[in-house]
């Protein structure tokens, strides 16, 4: 997603809000998930950004056709461009032939801006999908792209994943006087996963191996003629002539990448360096995500310690520093109930010194993530899925959506209300009501909807969506492909609807359970305790305490000493 500009050479603090707007990826190849499927997790994290599932049919385009195109974040018209004949059907980011792309955003030099640009990064995203059918299809696809009808936005970071393979794929524009991009892509490792959240991660590459790493053929001149590199070409990195790391960089982007190989890597980074395999404890970067070293490299793929699920990703792009030295619980900025959250802006001056705040993988300004799966054994028609999701991964759940279903659930349809116009049929808005209300006592109401969570995907994930594809492939292998599509969108829009009106009902149910800071008891069916003198009268309410944290700050403040009972 989107963020400011920055000049480099500029204060790196000032790019703690230029970043407040930012992204996370996860990228599994197939033989790291448990089922063979390649995944991409993504959170769209920007605070303009509406919570709705894109959804456009597959269709044939009459010859001479243009599409409009305009800028994804701010429906700003740029041009268009010549339509294709054929498009295939997308819903949300991924596509009918099982191709799915995310990204997040890094900024660049501000020169390498394409003014004059048409294909700006969402865009290029959402036509790729339409045209290419393969991740390979896709990277020659964002090229000519952007070569033919120039770049406007910033440097990208792209994820790019088929049934069989997964590439990341950095890139930045020329300038207005020299359209296109130079870039970078390469291929994850089988048995590897990748991460990338708002920095350039290519650094070195091979220059000589085509089936695992493709580039733009001025990569490197480029860099040379505009002063940004000197050295031989072996020793060129993409991300220091393009997005040399600073502290911003390291401490509230990298961090989150690291967040996510520490948690799917159990602590300990196996990767390969020279051709050598190696495995480190993941605490050694710890330097380097504080931002104290700013020379430092992370690697860019790593080994997960174990076959990655779907709610194993899942579960990370709800992560906040947790057990880490950036947790985001247990500072006083976390306040009496352990808020893992951080208003804008990210950093604060006092007394003549400026402080930060943390920027975790699970933000309050999330507009909609996802995971989505390529599963290479199922029928295309069957095998394209996205768990979607709207608002704070940490507090939002995941529905199943195939991306063949004929329409798209009404709670995440587009157009049902916007950021300035609340909806209660929309899934985003009920979603930031239950987020909103666990804000105000994180700790100890965000269980609840935790366990919520959990129940309702773990069901889907592992009994029945595998179910449902039992049935679908069934069919398609009948050749009943319109029966299976009709049965596959009944399936998407019901359990989105049945989901939907549950945490409808789980929004009332914690303002019912823990008004004005109380909590109401309850029996282990999960009712409400009632007094025997009248029903409606709760029989027990606890009143639970602030963190020691907050009390310690508390009583060693200037004001403890007023507070202090003699």
């Amino acid at each position: 997603m989107k963020k400011l500009l920055f000049v480099f050479g500029s204060l790196a603090l000032l790019l703690a809000a230029q970043r407040a707007d930012a992204c996370s990826n996860v990228i599994v190849t197939k033989g790291a998930s448990a089922d063979s499927s390649c995944m991409i997790a993504y959170t769209a994290d920007s605070h303009q950004l509406y919570g709705e599932l894109y959804f456009h049919p597959a269709a044939k385009h009459k010859a001479g056709s243009r599409l409009a195109i305009r800028d994804w974040d701010t429906n700003k018209p740029l041009g268009s461009i010549a339509q294709v004949a054929k498009t295939y059907q997308t819903m949300g980011n991924m596509n009918e032939c099982q191709l799915i792309i995310g990204e997040t955003t890094w900024g660049g030099r501000e020169a390498q801006v394409d003014t004059n640009g048409v294909m700006d990064y969402g865009s290029i995203i959402y036509v790729t999908l339409q045209r290419a059918a393969t991740a390979r299809a896709a990277i020659d696809t964002i090229v000519s792209l952007a070569n033919r009808y120039g770049y406007p936005s910033e440097g990208e970071s792209f994820s790019i994943a088929d049934p069989e393979e997964a590439w990341v794929m950095d890139l930045v524009g020329k300038g207005s006087d020299n359209k296109g991009i130079v870039w970078v892509a390469r291929r994850i490792p089988d048995g590897y996963i990748c991460a990338h959240a708002n920095q350039c991660r290519i650094t070195r590459f091979p220059l000589n191996d085509p089936e695992n790493c493709l580039y733009a053929p001025d990569v490197i001149t480029f860099a040379r003629e505009k002063g940004w590199f000197s050295g031989a070409d072996e020793e060129f990195s993409f991300r220091e002539a393009y997005n040399p790391l600073d502290f911003g960089g390291a401490r509230f982007c990298d961090s989150r990448a690291w967040a996510a190989f520490n948690i799917l890597c159990d602590g300990q980074f196996t990767y390969e360096e020279d051709g050598v395999e190696r495995t480190r404890p993941a605490a050694e970067w710890h330097e380097y995500i504080l931002g104290n070293d700013t020379k430092g490299e992370m690697p860019l793929f790593v080994k997960p310690s174990r076959k990655l699920t779907p709610k194993d990703v899942a579960d990370v792009m709800r992560d906040h520093f947790e057990g880490t030295p950036l947790d985001m619980t247990q500072d006083i900025g976390a306040g009496g109930n352990a808020l893992p959250y951080r208003w804008r802006p990210m950093e604060f001056t006092w007394n003549g010194k400026t402080y930060i705040n943390e920027r975790a993988i699970a933000t309050q300004q999330t507009g909609f993530w996802f995971v989505a799966q390529a599963r290479g054994w199922l029928p295309d028609a069957v095998g394209a899925l996205v768990w979607f999701g709207t608002d704070d991964s940490a507090t939002s759940y995941l529905t199943p959506i195939y991306v063949s279903s004929e329409k798209v659930p009404e709670c995440l349809r587009e157009g049902n209300g916007d950021l300035l116009h609340y909806s209660a049929t929309s899934q985003f808005w009920m979603c930031n009501r239950v987020a909103n209300a666990c804000y105000k006592m994180y700790n100890v109401m965000s269980p609840t909807v935790r366990r919520a969570i959990d129940a309702f995907e773990k069901e889907q994930m592992f009994t029945a969506v595998p179910a449902q594809d039992a049935k679908l492939t069934a069919l398609v292998r009948k050749g009943q492909l319109r029966k299976a599509r009709k049965e596959m969108t009944a399936y998407s829009v019901n359990t989105a609807r049945k989901q939907f009106q549950a945490w409808v009902k789980l929004e009332e149910f914690l303002l019912v359970k823990f008004m004005d800071g109380n909590v109401k008891a309850q029996k282990e069916d999960g009712s409400f305790k009632h007094s025997k003198y009248g029903e409606g009268r709760p029989i027990l309410i606890i009143h639970p305490e602030y963190t020691d944290t907050w009390k310690q700050a508390v009583a060693e403040s200037e004001h403890g000493k007023v507070l202090r009972m003699p």
